[in-house]
């Protein structure tokens, strides 16, 4: 790390599912700096690919922390204690949209806002689905819309913002990439 340490974590405050700390990190020449950092759970994020290869399924829930509707792939936080990311996967696949996989593929693994939080997203695609009815958990998701999306119209939906969330954009292309290979 370029001779960067970091030196501790003074809590700043606890909630249900983070926790905001003032961290103390020594740089390369000995001088110390602090940062307000947001410590959060891992979470997993899945592209759900049907079988024409075209269409995957996406969610339509409301985000509080934006006060609008999103267009996003199934997601969940690692919240299960001693689940392996894969198991985490298919449970989120199942509670939001209603499917299990036969194949859970991982696809990336990122840190979508390292400046200030340790949050780490691991992403897959789920191919082979099959309908096994939806286990909804929390309000959001009681009231969240299960839809059909076109990967031909991804450019178009990233450019004029139907689709606004990260994880589902980079999800998105990347399982574009993964068909326009596994069809060469």
């Amino acid at each position: 790390m370029a001779g960067f340490r970091h030196l501790e974590d003074r809590e700043v405050a606890r909630l249900d599912r983070l926790r905001v700390v003032r961290a103390r990190f020594a740089a390369p020449d000995g001088t110390t700096f602090e940062r307000d950092v947001v410590r959060n759970q891992a979470v997993v994020a899945i592209v759900p690919l049907e079988a024409d290869g075209r269409h995957v399924l996406l969610v339509r829930q409301y985000r509080g922390p934006i006060d609008r509707l999103l267009l996003e792939i199934p997601a969940g936080l690692c919240d299960v204690e001693g689940e392996e990311p894969t198991e985490t996967a298919r449970r989120e696949l199942i509670e939001e949209v209603g499917r299990d996989a036969a194949h859970l593929e991982p696809v990336a693994a990122y840190f979508p806002s390292a400046g200030y939080s340790d949050q780490f997203v691991r992403l897959f695609v789920a191919t082979g689905l099959t309908e096994v009815g939806v286990d909804r958990q929390g309000v959001e998701e009681t009231y969240m819309t299960v839809e059909p999306f076109d990967l031909e119209g991804l450019d178009s939906a990233i450019a004029d913002g139907t689709l606004a969330d990260s994880k589902t954009i980079i999800g998105l292309l990347l399982a574009r990439n993964h068909l326009r290979r596994a069809s060469s």
